[in-house]
């Protein structure tokens, strides 16, 4: 039995209102954050700008899961934009970004092959400290 969390270098280790910190760099934009610890900016800056355009780049990255966190409240994405990851059999969980954040971090922290596509919108984000 393990009595120590499980280290690696893309840990998310904190967020806020309108940022997100991969460990220890703080984020003010959206960002899509693949286990192996690559991360690049997500191109939208509220779920409204959304379209199938931000998620089928995602399935290239050929994860087992995307974990979706769709800004401070929990917003499901529509089904043509999320249409080529469930063809390419990957599968899509849709949470708020603060629970996103953890969930990655449980997640990666196992060694599983996740990407996290979280949007960050300015000011709407609870803050929480997840080290």
């Amino acid at each position: 039995m393990k009595f120590q969390p499980d280290q690696f270098g893309s840990a998310i280790t904190s967020y806020g209102p309108g940022w997100i910190a991969i460990g220890g760099q703080r984020l003010e934009h959206s960002v899509v954050l693949h286990s192996t610890g690559e991360h690049a900016l997500w191109a939208c800056a509220g779920f409204d700008e959304l379209t199938d355009a931000h998620f089928t780049p995602l399935a290239e990255l050929r994860p087992e899961l995307v974990l979706f966190g769709s800004g401070a409240a929990l917003r499901f994405p529509r089904p043509a934009w999320v249409r080529r990851l469930i063809e390419a059999g990957i599968g899509v969980e849709t949470m708020d970004t603060g629970a996103a954040c953890r969930t990655y971090n449980i997640l990666a922290g196992e060694g599983r092959r996740v990407v996290a596509a979280l949007l960050v919108e300015p000011g709407k984000l609870e803050t929480d400290r997840l080290e």
